[in-house]
């Protein structure tokens, strides 16, 4: 029996959650769910981000799926970083969330008639980088002011990144792994990531390797994304990449995400990448397929191969009628997913 954690959030979240987890009922997998208020709706109600002893209880679960979170645009009742710091890079940061595992498949219908060969993963380091909180403000709001904002690389988090993503280009037909990274200008932590990919590399003589500085990758996902097998990159660059990856593969409702703790130290989240989109909200237009596929990704990491594959399978032939509603999707695919068990 496998404990999830449920994080509906904010706008179309909980939608897009709730069909995730009926697709995830229709494989028979046995899941027990909690339920946790949290984003941006809890803050302004409560001035609460993420008690500690909510985090406490999170770490008893085997995993935690996520919606979305965050406030509607334009809103002045979240300040910045309110979130993005005391939630979601708090959780990732807390539970070691090392590895943001982002798979990109071209949908049925393709997109456009352009990109129909899009099938690559994306694996962004997930706790250091620019995102680790190294700087400050001098003389703030003076004339005079300062900002600085340090990127962090260890060896240890840039290894166990590489590592992984070796490891998972092995695994795949084409075994093929590209270093995206800004070498020339950014000559400190760029050598060290291209030196340990460099080491690792010795390691894997079956794994074939490329390095792209990230303003080429970005143009070769658009003009030649079938050059692409597995993608390891740093936190900020990764978290770029990714979003542009998503549109050039179906749409950002088609994009899912995991944040991985492969040690197992603690569980591992998993979420869609689109936002909350508020403008959306009981409209029955957001698009649950990138949740669904996020819920696939953990049913995989939990080790339930068979139902995760049956969910890969039916995604992988499932192009919605237009103007299908959040919930009729949702659905259809769990319907064709139990017919498949």
């Amino acid at each position: 029996m496998h404990k999830t954690a449920l994080i509906g959030g904010d706008g179309i979240g909980p939608e897009v959650v709730d069909e995730a987890m009926r697709v995830v009922a229709a494989t028979k997998v046995p899941f027990t769910t909690s339920s946790y208020d949290l984003g941006a709706a809890r803050y302004i109600r409560d001035k609460v981000v993420l008690p500690e002893e909510t985090l406490a209880e999170l770490r008893g679960f085997d995993a935690i799926m996520l919606g979305a979170i965050g406030p509607a645009i334009g809103s002045k009742e979240v300040p910045p970083g309110i979130l993005e710091r005391g939630l979601l890079l708090k959780l990732r940061f807390e539970l070691d969330l090392y590895i943001n595992h982002r798979p990109f498949i071209t949908p049925p219908g393709g997109n456009g008639g352009r990109f129909e060969d899009v099938d690559f993963i994306v694996i962004r380091e997930n706790t250091e980088g620019t995102y680790a909180g190294e700087g400050g403000l001098l003389r703030r709001g003076t004339a005079h002011e300062i900002a600085t904002q340090g990127s962090v690389n260890t060896r240890f988090g840039v290894e166990r990144a590489v590592r992984y993503a070796f490891e998972l280009a092995k695994s795949r037909p084409r075994k093929h792994l590209t270093l995206v990274h800004k070498t020339n200008v950014l000559t400190f932590s760029g050598d060290l990531w291209q030196r340990t990919f460099d080491e690792v590399a010795s390691e894997y003589p079956d794994v074939a390797t490329a390095y792209n500085h990230v303003d080429a990758a970005c143009i070769y996902m658009v003009d030649s994304p079938s050059r692409y097998d597995v993608v390891v990159t740093d936190n900020l660059f990764g978290d770029i990449i990714t979003d542009l990856a998503g549109a050039i593969s179906g749409g950002i409702g088609h994009a899912a995400s995991a944040n991985l703790n492969p040690a197992r130290t603690g569980p591992s989240l998993f979420e869609p990448v689109h936002g909350a989109a508020h403008d959306i909200v009981g409209t029955g237009k957001a698009n649950p397929i990138a949740a669904i596929r996020s819920a696939a990704l953990m049913l995989e990491f939990l080790g339930e191969a068979k139902a995760a594959k049956a969910i890969f399978e039916v995604l992988g032939n499932y192009n919605p009628v237009p103007n299908m509603t959040t919930s009729e999707i949702g659905k259809e695919i769990a319907e064709r997913v139990a017919n498949a068990n």
